[in-house]
């Protein structure tokens, strides 16, 4: 019954992501969730099988949104405004995403349906941005773009624990860090 899609599914999700985002999946209730969503906890298990149906679940939705979003963003723009776009919503996104980051970090570790959905999806958005990088001519795309991408995941540390970090960091950090992918560190040096 997970492929029906109505409003009290997408109440679940909603709800879901705010909890999980909150509390990590192991201090996650399905009650808490059902409550929050304005619906009986049974509600809830005519859509998911489990928790960790459910957690998939919101996984895949974010993750696809973001990747759509991306995809807007690469499209009919040269390597420096391409990269810029991609830094700022890589950026963005973890930072829209701060009062969240249990999301992240309290993970269900052994389900084999999160973990295909994931590497399924770090090889979509790396073959992207691989693929951005080839149309321009970069040589070895692939690892370039798993360079980039590992540039911004570091840089997401810093947005998610770092409580002085705001959202006029963000652009200014994005700049920066396409910048440096552009023209290497000693473009900086004055």
């Amino acid at each position: 019954m997970s492929g029906i899609h109505g409003d009290k599914y997408e109440a679940i999700l909603d709800a879901a992501y705010t909890v999980f985002g909150a509390k990590g999946f192991y201090e996650s209730k399905i009650s808490e969730i059902a409550e929050d969503a304005g619906v009986a906890k049974g509600t809830v298990y005519l859509y998911f099988k489990s928790k960790e149906q459910l957690f998939t679940a919101v996984t895949r939705r974010d993750c696809e949104q973001y990747l759509a979003e991306m995809q807007g963003a690469l499209v009919q723009h040269n390597l420096a405004e391409g990269l810029l776009r991609m830094a700022n919503l890589h950026l963005h996104y973890y930072y829209k995403r701060k009062q969240h980051t249990q999301l992240f970090f309290m993970t269900p570790n052994n389900n084999p349906d999160l973990i295909e959905f994931m590497r399924g999806f770090i090889r979509d958005y790396t073959d992207m941005v691989t693929n951005k990088l080839a149309s321009e001519g970069v040589q070895q795309p692939e690892f370039h773009a798993k360079a980039f991408i590992g540039m911004l995941e570091r840089m997401k540390m810093d947005i998610l624990w770092n409580q002085d970090f705001h959202e006029c960091d963000v652009d200014q950090t994005a700049e920066w860090a396409a910048h440096l992918f552009m023209h290497g560190c000693k473009a900086r040096v004055q």
